[in-house]
């Protein structure tokens, strides 16, 4: 099996501390698929804070025999987005995709022509991004062995012949363990633990520093499966920032989540918010 790619590695501590929390944000959700193959989606969400309604309509069609998938994303930014991809075709292992999008209101315009590879102990991607002074190249590399993972990651703009961003990364995944640690421009860094600690429980932590700066900042946080179609989730961080959420199953293709954030520090001065989200697929 292919190792993740450089942007997936931590990626199993950053979902538990990010992922189904909503605060402050009312979401709706809604997902379905046709008879001819056609998979619809629309999201509409509205943020308490500054009162702004945005939302989504996407639709993605597959040709399973050509590896091919079409999907098209109109929000209400007002911006429509294209993606093309094509999986396990050119050869085994490489997938390659192509991204535009287009602002009808302004004109404005963008292309990505995004590549991997992935083999058993190596999973590499080169990203373009076209402009009108010149192309952005994004490379990345991770190789793995026995359960230790190494990446690089860099960007080089082209209009002005500078590297623009110089990552490093390593990774260790053995079972219910994964630990990662990196290195972003020689300044910023981030170490995270993942532990699936038995069948219904699950904790992470992360910590990042930026050189220059005195606090490190971390957060710790944990999952808890009542049963198979509820679950837990709490967090908090060095601010005192305390997040809960309960995800319910109300039914097959209906889940419910509900968020709240807690200010533990100033807790009698408010600043606590709510979340609510709603996911329909059928």
């Amino acid at each position: 099996m292919a190792p993740q790619k450089f942007d997936d590695l931590g990626k199993e501590a950053r979902d538990l501390i990010q992922k189904n929390f909503h605060f402050g944000v009312f979401k709706l959700e809604a997902k379905t698929k046709a008879k001819n193959g056609v998979e619809f989606t629309a999201e509409g969400s509205h943020t308490t804070d500054t009162g702004n309604v945005a939302g989504s309509l996407e639709t993605k069609f597959k040709y399973a025999d050509y590896g091919l998938t079409f999907s098209e994303k109109w929000s209400t930014d007002n911006v429509i987005a294209t993606t093309i991809s094509i999986d396990n075709k050119i050869a085994q292992g490489v997938k390659v995709d192509f991204d535009t999008t287009f602002a009808p209101v302004t004109g404005k315009k963008s292309a990505k022509v995004k590549s991997a590879y992935a083999h058993e102990n190596l999973h590499a991607t080169t990203d373009i991004d076209f402009d009108f002074a010149g192309p952005t190249v994004h490379g990345s590399a991770v190789f793995a062995y026995k359960g230790f993972h190494a990446g690089y990651q860099a960007s080089f703009n082209s209009a002005n012949s500078k590297l623009t961003s110089n990552n490093v990364c390593l990774a260790y995944k053995n079972g219910d363990l994964v630990i990662h640690s990196g290195v972003a421009d020689a300044s910023k860094f981030v170490g995270s633990v993942h532990h699936q600690i038995n069948e219904q429980l699950a904790a992470a932590a992360l910590l990042r520093w930026t050189s220059g700066q005195n606090a490190t900042s971390f957060t710790v946080a944990a999952k808890y499966d009542i049963d198979k179609d509820t679950f837990l989730k709490t967090k908090i961080n060095n601010d005192l920032h305390l997040g809960l959420s309960y995800v319910q199953k109300l039914r097959p293709g209906v889940q419910l989540t509900l968020s709240s954030l807690i200010n533990a520090k100033s807790f009698e001065q408010g600043g606590h918010k709510l979340g609510l989200s709603l996911n329909f697929e059928a």
